[in-house]
């Protein structure tokens, strides 16, 4: 039976999960396809240090750039993550001619351009599910399940972190930080949380996202993005007052004009099955001309979810050497994509979620509302209530009917223009 051999970029979480799956499913692997995958090096920081997972000592080093060109390493498995040296490693690999596995969603937001472009010109394959929503399929379902279909819109929970905090939010009781500092304890959110709660990592995936689902070329600063640090108490007992739930939301759609993308905390009806999704699991709500509806759920982090992703794409790969067809499926290499205009948020078209910090005096709430209406702003509900036991402030919560973006943004310029609101306003977009 034929070997092929792996290099293994990383012995982390994912990284000891991929050790673990490697040889504990072994022989299953072997039966599916037909060959073996043999770890022949493993690249790690500190050779010292405990592991999650058994290597033997002759396999480990600590150079991941001669590991990656190191004859008998048929495939390299990128687990290290980061960008600059990522890309170096991975430029490298291709070079010496080495099929490619990665899990690192901003080395191809950020550089896959270079890295497809690379990997199409040698004829190797660069394989990517696990950099998406850990363990679900979803990479795999868009370039290959729906290939004849057309994808409409792709509507996400795609950050386990964000969807934990906003989950554990709803359910009262507990402030941001507080839920933040329970997510860090148990080893579902970073120790620099930032990318996470800021929506940045959802924005690295919306990209790769997008790309597969309107082949186009997508530019990460070209992706409007907020996150879910300003969301108070308030906001989600008054979503769920009006029958919402809040998460935090990758969203891309097709527009005449050209693509919508945007990721940001959005208020969804309960209703819906994106509702429905708990703590850290992820789902992506697709909507293509063909298929119509489909959703794809489970869980989009964790050790051994992410790295069955990984050895998916290892076996996959090694069906391609086995049969001589390493580098036939395409790239889709962003040089070769068309670029297509990004609509800007100001001709978004949502209804909307405002909340204000005003002075609980007369004609404040009528000043309010006429400055919503003069920018063609119009109130499909309106309610106060008090900030707290020891201020005079009263928080006034509208929900607007459809509006433009660009003219609640004007509303909101002009109310703060106004001296009215004492704080920043709070912006929902709601989904719909």
């Amino acid at each position: 039976m034929r070997d092929i051999g792996v290099g293994l970029l990383g012995l982390g979480n994912v990284g000891a999960g991929v050790v673990r799956l490697l040889y504990e499913n072994a022989t299953a692997i072997e039966a599916r396809l037909g060959a073996r995958l043999v770890i022949r090096g493993v690249a790690v920081r500190d050779l010292q240090k405990t592991r999650l997972a058994e290597v033997d000592a002759s396999l480990l080093c600590t150079d991941p750039m001669e590991l990656a060109t190191r004859d008998g390493i048929d495939i390299v498995c990128e687990l290290i993550g980061g960008e600059e040296f990522a890309r170096d490693v991975v430029l490298a690999a291709i070079a010496a001619n080495k099929q490619i596995v990665t899990a690192n969603k901003a080395l191809l937001a950020v550089h896959g351009e270079a890295l497809y472009t690379a990997a199409e010109a040698k004829g190797v394959d660069l394989y990517y599910e696990a950099a998406v929503c850990g363990g679900i399929p979803i990479i795999r379902a868009l370039r290959e399940g729906l290939a004849s279909d057309r994808v409409e819109s792709i509507t996400g929970i795609v950050n386990g972190t964000s969807n934990f905090i906003t989950s554990a939010m709803a359910s009262g009781g507990s402030s941001f930080e507080e839920i933040l500092a329970t997510a860090q304890r148990e080893g579902y959110a970073e120790a620099d949380p930032t990318l996470d709660v800021s929506g940045g990592d959802a924005a690295h995936k919306l990209a790769i996202l997008a790309m597969l689902c309107f082949g186009t070329r997508v530019q990460l600063d070209a992706i409007h993005v907020e996150g879910i640090e300003t969301l108070a108490e308030i906001d989600y007992a008054m979503a769920k007052k009006h029958g919402y739930v809040i998460k935090s939301l990758a969203m891309a759609k097709r527009l005449d004009a050209g693509i919508e993308l945007r990721v940001h905390p959005a208020m969804v009806p309960q209703s819906w099955l994106l509702a429905d999704v708990p703590d850290t699991k992820n789902a992506v709500y697709v909507d293509s001309y063909a298929l119509g509806s489909s959703m794809y759920y489970g869980a989009g982090a964790g050790m051994m979810p992410t790295a069955m992703s990984v050895v998916s794409d290892l076996i996959e790969i090694g069906r391609n050497i086995c049969a001589n067809a390493t580098g036939s499926m395409p790239l889709r290499s962003q040089r070769q994509l068309p670029a297509t205009a990004v609509v800007p948020m100001s001709a978004l078209r949502s209804h909307y979620y405002l909340r204000f910090s005003v002075e609980d005096r007369p004609g404040t709430l009528g000043k309010l509302t006429t400055i919503l209406g003069e920018h063609r702003v119009s109130i499909a509900n309106l309610s106060q209530r008090p900030m707290a036991e020891d201020t005079e402030l009263i928080a006034v919560v509208a929900l607007t009917h459809e509006a433009i973006e660009g003219d609640v943004q004007a509303a909101l310029s002009s109310i703060a223009d106004a001296g009215l609101s004492l704080a920043p306003p709070q912006l929902i977009r709601i989904a719909s």
